[in-house]
């Protein structure tokens, strides 16, 4: 019976391992003295996006920076998306439009349709979000474009969800915070093993040298995750936070919506680099079996109160972690929901992990 408490004890403590460099990386987090920004690109690809290209492309071209572009690529849209861009390229010179009319069979819609727009950017640095994202600053694109180093290749931002008044939502910023603070975390750690498509920013040389997504071109997303977890390293990537470097994107409404979509980004997880995916597993592993493992041992062990104290730290720290992380990050959130997140974090990650794993073939909407 001992040994099932000391398990416990060497969890918490793997979790507590975590939360601690986390907190420690973020603390450190200083941003580079802005310098003036470089032409960009701003790409964005769109399947029947007519509304939220409506809202999106009009603060894209407001952005207050000196040389830029914005390139939507319409991907086979069945609504008015052709008719409104064909207007609008007419009326803004800094607004172009990219067709995709044909796909090729075995590549993926999403991936086909940002390798044509980023190889018809005219800059040198291409700067990725989605048309259900909304920039928070007109500075967006020049605080995302000025802090280069001459080795820089890669610039992640952070896209956290906007809020509203649901355990849903506040479910969803609680997961995307918490990919933030891994997503930063890590990078600062030196392995920056992935960056999210609605805020990222890369050269457009590593895209063509790589040959763009061809080692995965089939597969359904990655062309964020994938692509920063085969190319960025600690010498080429540089991190962007603040309220003013963020887009917030659109949250889904129903639990089978968020459910289907985070199956797909989870599903990616596997082609990781090995390390990543043994550093991510041990991670996500410890975190379910706290409440698998250890607060059943808890309740019925001798070491039961040991365990309840160290259970609470891991709270606390948890509870430190999200308020200071979700700060620098852009986004406040609420500490004082932690505890019960967590708990429903637990059960979401197993159910959305496993389908995940076994998933044969995961579609993008198109």
């Amino acid at each position: 019976m001992v040994s099932l408490a000391i398990v416990g004890i060497a969890v918490l403590g793997i979790q507590l391992l975590f939360f601690v460099l986390f907190l420690v990386a973020f603390q450190r987090y200083r941003a580079l003295k802005d310098e003036a920004p470089r032409p960009v690109s701003i790409i964005v690809c769109a399947h029947d996006e007519e509304q939220n290209l409506r809202e999106l492309v009009p603060l894209l071209l407001q952005q207050n920076h000196p040389t830029f572009e914005v390139i939507i690529v319409e991907d086979r849209c069945n609504d008015g998306t052709y008719d409104y861009l064909l207007q609008a390229t007419k009326e803004n010179n800094n607004l172009r439009m990219v067709r995709v009319v044909n796909k090729p069979e075995h590549v993926n819609g999403k991936k086909y349709a940002l390798t044509l727009g980023i190889k018809a950017a005219k800059y040198d640095r291409v700067l990725l979000t989605d048309a259900d994202c909304r920039p928070v600053s007109n500075e967006w694109a020049t605080r995302m474009t000025s802090c280069y180093l001459p080795t820089t290749e890669f610039v992640l931002g952070f896209s956290p969800y906007a809020k509203a008044e649901s355990l849903l939502n506040a479910f969803i910023r609680f997961e995307s915070t918490l990919t933030g603070i891994q997503m930063v975390g890590m990078a600062r750690l030196g392995n920056p093993y992935m960056g999210l498509g609605r805020n990222l920013l890369y050269e457009k040389k590593v895209f063509l040298e790589n040959k763009g997504f061809n080692d995965h071109l089939e597969v359904t997303g990655g062309d964020d995750d994938l692509f920063v977890n085969r190319h960025a390293t600690a010498a080429n990537t540089l991190i962007r936070l603040g309220a003013d470097c963020m887009t917030v994107s659109k949250p889904k409404q129903t639990w089978a919506e968020f459910y289907q979509q985070k199956k797909r980004h989870l599903s990616v997880g596997k082609r990781y680099r090995f390390t990543d995916r043994l550093v991510l597993g041990l991670f996500t592993i410890s975190w379910m079996l706290i409440w698998f493992w250890v607060v059943p041992v808890a309740v019925v062990h001798s070491w039961g109160l040991w365990l309840g104290a160290a259970f609470f730290v891991r709270w606390l720290v948890m509870a430190i972690l999200f308020h200071q992380a979700s700060i620098r990050l852009g986004q406040r959130f609420e500490a004082w929901k932690v505890p019960l997140l967590d708990f429903i974090y637990a059960f979401y990650y197993l159910v959305a992990g496993v389908a995940a794993l076994n998933a044969k073939r995961i579609r993008w909407k198109n």
